[in-house]
């Protein structure tokens, strides 16, 4: 399975969701990889930390070799690097993306990911994408290459007004470039179940019809916490709230797939 999170809003939990979901994955014995699209980089130091300053190939590689035509290796397997967690594997983002961005788009390199990563699937039965807060090259790259889609919320009226906006890009992209995309559901991230204008937004967006996943993700500084020691919550506070809401998220989507 090929998972992208999306959202072109910035804050809303991409890289937490995808690094969470990807080390539950792997946690349980399936082979799990995660692409950092983002230049920020967030999801690889989490997931690396310091180790992360050592990767010597990483997506940013994997671009600048199909612009000159020359892939590491003979396989994208040459851009994958282990993570201290078993059977879990990241490649890497990093700031030199942004420079790519105009020469990928110039050569039209936008089915390279998607080609690359079906090429992965034998080493890994799960694909984690995580993109940048903007669509771009590499996120209309992302939805190309993901069969499924998960739209994180954090329960904000701007993203419930810019939630329309991104269903209708992966409904275009679907129909454009990628009919096997879909819309597994919306996250509903840093939820606060006490406070009343979270409980509305969230009760509109469900009976609007609107493909909310029943699992809500709460609001906690062991979050923060977790980034810090680069250590996904499964394995950092494997009791915590926090980390039993993102197992049933994993459950729900399981039950989906």
């Amino acid at each position: 399975m090929r998972r992208v999170v999306f959202n072109q809003k910035g804050g809303v939990g991409k890289s937490s969701i995808a690094s969470n979901l990807a080390a539950i994955s792997a946690e349980r014995g399936i082979p799990t990889l995660l692409v950092d699209l983002d230049p920020q980089a967030n999801s690889s130091q989490y997931l690396l930390g310091e180790q992360y300053e050592e990767v010597e190939a990483g997506i940013g590689e994997f671009f600048r070799d199909c612009l000159s035509f020359r892939i590491l290796g003979d396989e994208p397997l040459g851009y994958v690097t282990d993570t201290p967690f078993e059977d879990l594997a990241v490649i890497t983002s990093a700031p030199e993306m942004i420079e790519l961005e105009a020469k990928l788009q110039a050569k039209y390199k936008i089915f390279k990911l998607r080609d690359a990563l079906i090429s992965l699937q034998d080493e890994y039965e799960a694909i984690y994408i995580d993109t940048p807060p903007a669509f771009n090259f590499f996120t209309l790259s992302a939805l190309i290459a993901a069969q499924g889609c998960l739209i994180p919320f954090d329960c904000d009226d701007f993203s419930r007004r810019a939630l329309y906006q991104l269903m209708e890009n992966v409904e275009e992209t679907r129909g454009d470039h990628n009919p096997d995309l879909h819309v597994e559901g919306i996250v509903v991230n840093q939820f606060m179940a006490r406070a009343n204008l979270p409980r509305r937004l969230v009760d509109e967006l469900c009976h609007e019809g609107l493909p909310v996943l029943k699992t809500r993700l709460s609001t906690s500084v062991k979050m923060r916490e977790s980034h810090e020691q680069a250590t996904p919550l499964v394995h950092f506070a494997p009791r915590h709230k926090l980390t039993e809401q993102f197992l049933a998220l994993y459950e729900e989507l399981e039950e989906l797939v």
